[in-house]
């Protein structure tokens, strides 16, 4: 199948020659339209004390596996007018986001551990501080794996939705105008078939980043093209660029 016109299920580039896609549009020729399906909404402070009976100030450590975490844990924080101690304790799933509490935080300052994006790694360091009570900020639609792994390791800790998912209105899209489109979160292929309910695939094309959003993927029924990462592609746009090259020696 010749590939022509391409969706990307992320915000366009500020600049698109500096993107990762700029040499994919320039080998092949094709057009790309980058559209989310998306959006991260913040709970208020109102909802907050709803839906969740926990106080922030009860807590000595956080555990963030997102920015969207950090974010909403900070502006909560100021919302209900808790002043976050410089004792409190930062546990993230990942370098990058532990870099991104400077947004709000003395680096050098706090006590800060991160893994290597192994969930195991990340739980492994929590249960070195086994006397801390954690707060896991999450989505509302949360992925069980973490707290399944604390779960079993009996760590003390309150899970707390902070923020949630919300479908974008895509009803300007014609989705079946793109012989490829790209999703990087569950959501986005959740996005897709809310905005879509007779939504037919047929010979188009998928590509999907990570575990979760190939398996939200499959069991919606959708059949994959590409997936990364994966060894030879780490990320996405290596991934289109591995594909297309084989699609064009007819692979």
């Amino acid at each position: 199948m010749k590939v022509r016109n391409v969706l990307i299920s992320q915000p366009r580039p500020a600049e698109i020659e500096k993107s990762p896609y700029a040499d994919i549009l320039k080998k092949y020729g094709i057009n790309i339209d980058f559209h989310k399906f998306f959006r991260i909404e913040g709970l208020s402070s109102i909802d907050f004390r709803k839906e969740n009976k926990v106080r922030l100030s009860e807590h000595s450590a956080v555990i963030f596996t997102s920015k969207h975490g950090v974010d909403n844990y900070f502006r909560l924080a100021g919302e209900l007018r808790f002043e976050v101690p410089e004792s409190m304790k930062y546990f993230c799933s990942a370098e990058a986001i532990a870099l991104y509490l400077q947004k709000y935080i003395q680096y050098r300052k706090r006590k800060i551990f991160f893994s290597n994006q192994e969930l195991t790694d990340l739980v492994d360091s929590i249960r070195k501080h086994k006397n801390e009570h954690y707060l896991l900020p999450c989505n509302e639609d949360h992925n069980p794996e973490l707290s399944g792994l604390l779960d079993l390791q009996k760590i003390n800790y309150d899970k707390v939705v902070m923020y949630r998912t919300v479908s974008e209105d895509m009803s300007f899209l014609e989705p079946e105008k793109y012989d490829l489109m790209v999703f990087f979160s569950p959501a986005g292929i959740k996005s897709l078939l809310k905005n879509f309910k007779n939504y037919k695939q047929k010979d188009r094309l998928i590509g999907v980043f990570g575990p979760n959003t190939a398996q939200v993927a499959r069991e919606s029924g959708l059949k994959l093209a590409i997936e990364a990462p994966n060894e030879k592609a780490p990320s996405m746009a290596k991934a289109i660029d591995h594909f297309l090259a084989n699609n064009l020696k007819g692979k």
